[in-house]
């Protein structure tokens, strides 16, 4: 039984990669270094490995740990302490820390967990306070987080206990259970702006985001990525486009989401108005008031020629249907808009004046 208990210690300082004689600060910055090289979610291509290894390094840690607590605990040259009258006076010796909560931040690489725990009952033995404290790794928090969602065995995060003055308890440090939580931060919006053409035909829009990511090695490192956007015919100012997880990476939280809003560019000679398209004509008032025939641009590119046989009066309107912007739900146009502005004439002479009085008194 015994061989067989020395053959598993073994075994263990050998999955850690550590000596027999190792101390406890060894085992703990060897447990750091690899249970982040092996945790599943850094090794997506050789997941069932990583898992295997994962776990065997959990294992090996949590009893080496528990064995060392053991020989704390059974160490020689102890001095009983004399049993005090009452049981609470033990208690009334210990750091005021021990009745109090504790309150856990760790940044890892991999994960950040904030978690409020209560002491539990700390095995009883007599020691002296040791002199030399434990390293600080010692007390740091690993990552916990397995494939699957769920918790694996995991070592516990250690409390330490340092009384000022010789106690019961022992001077290892208890162990308390943790579990990580991975917070989403808001999303990060940002401006698209298209063209009135893009937004009527529809295009492809490629955008190149720069972002912080971390790397296997568990560095922040700054990564460049092209985004694609399919626009669709129909689209409005404030339409939305979300990718989810391609914001900055960080310790402890899921990636942020990426949410591009539309805007629309201004156009040099139309304005959308819902579905349908504004287009301001200029025309001289001899041709308001005998008739003309006007180029009209479109969309797009081309035009068309539109005869005028009416009066332009102020305010006067045409309409040149299906040549608005498309309609998203059954693909069809609205309406092209003509706002017409008549240009007068600068100066008149006399005589001019007295002619245009003549028939414009003829008409009324």
């Amino acid at each position: 039984m015994g061989d067989h208990q020395r053959s598993q210690s073994s075994n263990f300082h050998g999955i850690l990669g550590i000596s027999k004689s190792a101390s406890i600060s060894d085992i703990c910055k060897a447990y750091k270094s690899l249970v982040t090289r092996w945790h599943p979610d850094r090794n997506p291509s050789n997941k069932a490995e990583a898992e295997s290894r994962f776990t065997s390094i959990n294992e090996a840690y949590r009893a080496l740990s528990i064995k060392k607590k053991d020989e704390a605990c059974n160490a020689p040259n102890q001095t009983p302490k004399k049993k005090k009258q009452s049981s609470s006076s033990s208690d009334d010796d210990s750091s005021d820390d021990d009745r109090k909560e504790l309150q856990i931040s760790n940044p890892t690489l991999l994960s950040r967990t904030t978690s409020r725990v209560s002491p539990l009952p700390s095995p009883t033995c007599s020691s002296r306070r040791s002199t030399t404290p434990l390293p600080m790794d010692f007390y740091t928090s690993f990552p916990v987080t397995s494939p699957g969602g769920e918790t694996p065995p995991t070592p516990k995060t250690p409390r330490p206990f340092f009384s000022k003055v010789e106690s019961r308890r022992c001077s290892t440090p208890i162990f308390f259970s943790q579990s990580a939580v991975r917070r989403k931060p808001q999303p990060v919006e940002k401006i698209l702006e298209c063209t009135l053409e893009e937004l009527c035909h529809g295009g492809v829009k490629k955008i190149k985001i720069t972002r912080d990511a971390i790397s296997s090695s568990g560095l922040i490192v700054e990564e460049e990525e092209i985004l694609m956007i399919k626009v669709k015919p129909g689209w409005k100012k404030g339409t939305k486009i979300t990718f989810e997880g391609k914001g900055d990476e960080r310790p402890g939280t899921l990636p942020a989401d990426i949410i591009f809003c539309i805007d629309e560019k201004m156009h040099p000679l139309f304005k959308r108005e819902g579905d349908d398209l504004e287009l301001g004509v200029e025309v001289h008032l001899v041709q308001a008031l005998t008739g003309c025939t006007v180029p009209v641009p479109l969309l797009g590119g081309g035009q068309i020629n539109l005869s005028i046989d009416d009066i332009i009066y102020p305010g006067y309107e045409k309409i040149i249907p299906g040549q608005g912007m498309t309609i998203s739900k059954d693909g069809k146009r609205g309406d092209l808009r003509l706002k017409f502005l008549v240009e007068f004439p600068a100066e008149l002479s006399h005589d001019q004046r007295s002619e245009i009085v003549r028939i414009l008194e003829e008409c009324s």
